[in-house]
């Protein structure tokens, strides 16, 4: 069974997103691309005061500069689409309300006929916290852990009733409802988190690392599942974060996934025996316009198909 391929939206400064988002959207789905997603870089402090990630002395890529909402840039791409699912890779959960993005989700859900997944992470930005988050940094995955409990409240049957310490809901009917029930992925790497996801997620959503390490990481996760008692099947988008470049990379420290649609494939071949699900590449970060990423977008699935991914 052939892995799902699924592909970045554009959020960037060099995008028209009114006009780039429904036609790059439109373009992915008929190129045969599944699944189209959506990440979250709430702001870019100037100057920095923590580096990328946290780790200090990493500097912030300048195309963090400007990116777009991520919900707004979903409902654009899942009302120019019919079949394509619509993802988040990741929302930072503590930014938002849970009420309020858990009604979010579940009406562009009802909207597109059951295709929103819904995937989450706590982030790493102490600037994005100060400035939008709902609880201090250090709660985040208490945060993390109510906002899922919120959306399975809201998205159940009606009457919702729930009673955390952000969201207290009387008994009330809250619609609409999802057409179905939304996937609840995670972004997880530390053993906290991987319990949070084995015992509370429907799936998982890493960052395209080496084949070697991801498959490592996946067997442990798999192995806590299995300690902890789950059954259900953890469903698995690995995100890849690809630097194109019209022609191949030749310096001997080419990252992975870096370089010309050739190179970014070759990077993606490995991943087809881990036995991932699926496979999210975000191309937006260097072409020029949507013209331009649509193209690129094209040459890589049709040559990840050919190459048996």
């Amino acid at each position: 069974m052939a892995i799902r391929l699924g592909l970045g939206l554009p959020q960037m400064r060099q995008y028209d997103l009114g006009k780039d988002v429904p036609e790059v959207a439109r373009e992915a789905e008929r190129i045969g691309y599944e699944s189209l997603w959506v990440f979250e870089r709430a702001l870019f402090p100037e100057p920095a005061t923590q580096g990328l990630y946290g780790i200090e002395g990493l500097p912030w890529p300048d195309f963090y500069r400007h990116v777009a909402d991520p919900l707004v840039t979903l409902t654009l791409a899942a009302a120019a689409t019919e079949r394509a699912e619509v993802g988040t890779s990741v929302l930072v959960a503590p930014l938002h309300v849970p009420f309020q993005l858990a009604k979010a989700l579940a009406t562009l859900d009802a909207a597109t006929g059951g295709r929103v997944v819904a995937g989450f992470g706590t982030g790493w930005s102490l600037d994005e916290y100060a400035a939008a988050s709902v609880r201090p940094f250090e709660e985040r995955g208490k945060v993390l852990d109510e906002l899922i409990a919120v959306c399975r409240a809201v998205w159940g049957p009606d009457p919702v009733e729930y009673d955390g310490r952000l969201t207290k809901i009387a008994p009330a009917l809250v619609g609409p409802k999802p057409a179905r029930p939304i996937p609840v992925l995670l972004a997880a790497s530390s053993p906290k988190a991987l319990r949070r996801l084995v015992d509370h997620a429907d799936g998982w959503v890493p960052v395209g690392m080496s084949s070697d390490a991801l498959a490592a990481q996946w067997g442990r996760l798999r192995e806590l599942a299995e300690e902890r008692g789950r059954t259900e099947p953890i469903r698995t988008v690995v995100r890849v974060n690809a630097m194109y470049s019209p022609k191949a990379y030749e310096g001997s420290d080419r990252q992975p996934f870096q370089g010309s649609v050739e190179q970014i494939v070759e990077d993606l071949v490995p991943y087809a025996g881990i036995g991932v699900e699926e496979i999210l590449v975000d191309l937006q970060g260097t072409p020029r316009d949507g013209e331009e990423l649509k193209d690129v977008a094209a040459q890589v699935y049709e040559q990840a198909r050919a190459a048996g991914v």
